[in-house]
């Protein structure tokens, strides 16, 4: 198995696999393999080694994530070199961040994500449950030119398990920390042999949380969730395959546990009781005082056809998918005390707060592939994209009688939870793009490749005519924005990539490559620049604009089979407008801003060797150094770091399988991850210390597989730190110390 960490050391980047020796050999991702130790990954569209992929990839087999407890995105990531993630607000908002791009709130990941060959259209849907997996793939460094717009700096690719071709299944149950319970399960077989087979498969997970709310004495970070999923594969000849997918999940929690550290409130009523001049990202606080308990109700579903006819020259591809997300959440605002409209107490007017988003997209992909078996390998391909979204904002007052979910319309003069302020708008997005690649044998060693994807798109937003601000009665008393505006904007880049490998033995290569790529812009709630101005931050817009990157990357990957696996290289990037999230906590205003131009440079360094028989080490190591190069809106800023963005981290696994009497088998692993140094804004105003944490499994099992029973600890030190930190001090605390304990019997 394989545990990743990062490095970009001033050029050196690189990306280690994990190989065991035994009669069964498990990849770092992609599959089980043969004693060879050959690492398949699909990345540039076709199957090949890790060695001779011109491009950073980290890999993880089915073996890989079941061993490593992998069963939400963040794990993984948590594995990658490069890469990490933040939690926080509702189950639909995560920050990624990859080479030092970041993701921020209400905007797109810096990532394509592709689930079985569909690119996954909105980035609240990201974080499901991965269950069934039968491998993953993380891409580091410009992928637009084969995923589109969205991968400027890399691309997930999750590969869930076909049906198999006799009847199996497993059933799994598990108990820890928060009265935290879990059953999954799956059941697959041929329902005509050789021709039509089914995987249908489903998990209920549910917690009451981990921390307190004095107030309302209960606890702060339930979740309920369910997810059901089934695929359909049907094979009518050797050139034909239709495999029919959909899955649906459904969550239930609280959202919005934030703190301001503003604000000191009495340990046991929850009220204000003085003002502090704090704002510090590593003080965290792990008592909650908001007298509403937040919620957060999520939809989501998807079906997909993907169609695969061989021409008998190439392969031909389609992708159809329909996607549709509804979630609601709501909660407390600043500053998340007891204190209501009706009781200020000492503070200002303690509120509420609620969004409300509606998304419906199609997307269509058609490709051709040649074969691999000549010297020049091409891919064509067309892609089309429909997104109608609704998303609503409100605040509203409390009157102590709890928060009611603002969807499509405010509630004026509510008697329970009157809205006094209110943005939403529609957004018609329509996006297209045509792309190709082609690689070329110029020697049995060297490769020359090339490719490129131009990708357009337009966005239409038309604004609510309800927009505004309006009193406890209902009367407006000013409209936020230009209500019943109607805004058009088209975003497009050409997004070439050039790389050139040299294969010098089977298990060593040296890699060079030059790409670009964009993020699409977007628009802002209509109203929210002229809300920040009111607020003292000038210079916002309601648009903003697309994010253009390009970068520099050299590498090389060395493979001592069976015993050590090495990757490294070095990175250069350039970022144009890079988005960066302001809150303004005075009108609830959420905007993105552009940050002019950006410079990253760094490298990843990962080595996985197998020690002893059945002990695996893994290390791995990041160093990302950003700097601000230009920022109109704030040019005293130049110089700075990049928010969002670990100047270095370090991961280390050790895992020993072994057998104990007979068939039953021991297993142990532990993880160790240090996150670097960052700062969460452009201020660089407050940096979160650099973090330790340790990660623990063990227990026993069928060394035949049939079944098994382990425990785990996350967070063994139970390290308080802040998930994220928002300018001004508004803290989300993380998860603390969780056990679980989890059994599994395969069939």
């Amino acid at each position: 198995m394989q545990a990743k960490t990062k490095i970009p050391l001033a050029f050196l980047l690189v990306t280690t696999s994990l190989s065991s020796v035994g009669s069964e050999v498990y990849a770092q991702g992609g599959e089980q393999v043969n004693s060879d130790d050959i690492i398949i990954v699909t990345a540039r569209g076709r199957e090949e080694s890790l060695i001779e992929a011109p491009l950073s990839t980290t890999v993880f087999s089915g073996e890989d994530i079941e061993a490593a407890g992998i069963d939400r995105v963040d794990d993984f990531l948590g594995l990658t070199p490069g890469v990490s993630i933040a939690n926080s607000q509702d189950s639909g908002t995560n920050f990624i961040t990859i080479r030092g791009v970041s993701q921020t709130r209400n905007g797109q990941p810096p990532v394509a994500v592709l689930i079985d060959g569909v690119l996954q259209v909105n980035s609240r849907s990201f974080d499901q449950p991965l269950y069934e997996v039968e491998s993953i793939e993380v891409l580091r460094g410009p992928q637009g030119a084969l995923y589109g717009r969205n991968a400027t700096n890399g691309a997930i690719i999750i590969n869930t398990k076909d049906p198999s071709d006799e009847f199996s299944g497993y059933v799994k149950g598990g108990y820890g920390s928060g009265e935290e319970y879990s059953v999954e399960g799956s059941v697959s077989g041929p329902l005509v042999e050789d021709m039509l087979g089914l995987r249908v498969s489903g998990r209920y997970y549910s917690r009451d949380g981990y921390f307190t709310n004095v107030v309302l004495d209960d606890e702060v970070g339930f979740y309920d969730e369910f997810n059901v999923k089934g695929h359909l594969r049907f094979t009518p000849s050797d050139e034909l395959t239709i495999d029919l997918r959909a899955t649906h999940t459904e969550n239930d929690g609280d959202a919005l546990n934030y703190t301001f550290q503003g604000v000191t409130t009495d340990p046991v009523t929850g009220e204000v009781i003085g003002f502090a001049s704090l704002a510090d990202a590593n003080a965290v606080q792990r008592r909650f005082s908001a007298n509403n308990r937040g919620f957060d109700d999520r939809k989501v579903s998807q079906i997909s056809l993907l169609i695969n006819y061989d021409l008998g020259f190439g392969n031909l591809s389609s992708a159809t998918a329909w996607d549709k997300l509804r979630q609601s959440i709501g909660g407390d605002q600043f500053p998340y005390s007891a204190n209501t409209t009706v009781n200020p107490g000492i503070s200002f007017s303690d509120g509420t707060q609620t969004q409300f988003v509606d998304v419906e997209a199609v997307s269509q992909e058609i490709r051709l592939t040649s074969y691999d078996d000549s010297a020049l390998r091409w891919m064509v391909g067309g892609y089309y994209l429909n997104i109608n979204r609704f998303i609503s904002s409100s605040t509203g007052d409390d009157l102590g009688l709890g928060v009611l979910p603002v969807l499509r319309v405010p509630f004026l003069g509510n008697a329970v939870n009157p809205t006094n302020g209110f943005i939403a708008d529609d957004n018609d997005d329509r996006a297209w793009a045509l792309f190709f690649n082609a690689a070329y044998d110029v020697t049995d060693q060297l490769e020359i490749a090339v490719a490129g994807r131009y990708d357009e798109d337009r966005r239409k937003q038309t604004v609510s005519l309800q927009n505004g601000f309006f009193d406890a009665a209902g009367n407006l008393l000013a409209p936020q924005g230009t209500p019943g505006a109607v805004n058009r904007r088209t975003f497009s880049r050409f997004q070439p990539k050039v790389s050139a490998r040299y294969l010098a033995t089977d298990d060593f290569s040296i890699y060079a490559s030059w790409g670009r790529g964009f993020r699409s812009g977007q628009f802002n709630q209509n109203g929210v620049a002229a809300a920040a101005a009111g607020a003292g931050l000038v210079g916002v817009t309601d648009i903003y604009d697309q994010e253009n990157t390009e970068t520099l990357e050299a590498g090389l990957k060395f493979n001592l089979p069976g015993r050590l696996t090495i990757s490294a290289g070095a990175y250069h990037t350039t970022v144009e407008n890079a988005p960066y999230f302001v809150f303004v906590g005075a009108v609830g205003a959420q905007i993105l801003v552009g940050i002019d131009e950006v410079e990253i440079h760094g490298g990843e360094l990962e080595l996985s060797a197998n020690l002893a028989d059945g002990l695996d080490l893994d290390l791995g190591l990041a160093i990302s150094d950003s700097e601000i190069k230009d920022y109109s809106l704030d040019p005293t800023l130049v110089g700075n770091k990049a928010p969002y963005v670990p100047n270095a981290s370090f991961n280390a696994g050790l895992q020993y399988r072994t057998a104990i009497a007979g068939s039953v088998g021991f297993f142990g692993r532990m993880d160790y991850e240090v996150r670097g140094r960052q700062f969460w804004d452009p201020e660089n105003s407050t940096a979160r210390r650099s973090l330790d944490l340790v990660g623990l499994r063990a227990g026993i099992e069928d060394v035949n597989g049939k079944w098994s029973l382990i425990g785990s600890v996350e967070n063994v030190n139970d390290l308080a730190y802040n998930s994220e930190y928002v300018t001004g001090g508004f803290a989300h605390a993380a998860s603390p110390r969780i056990w679980r304990i989890e059994g599994r019997i395969n069939f």
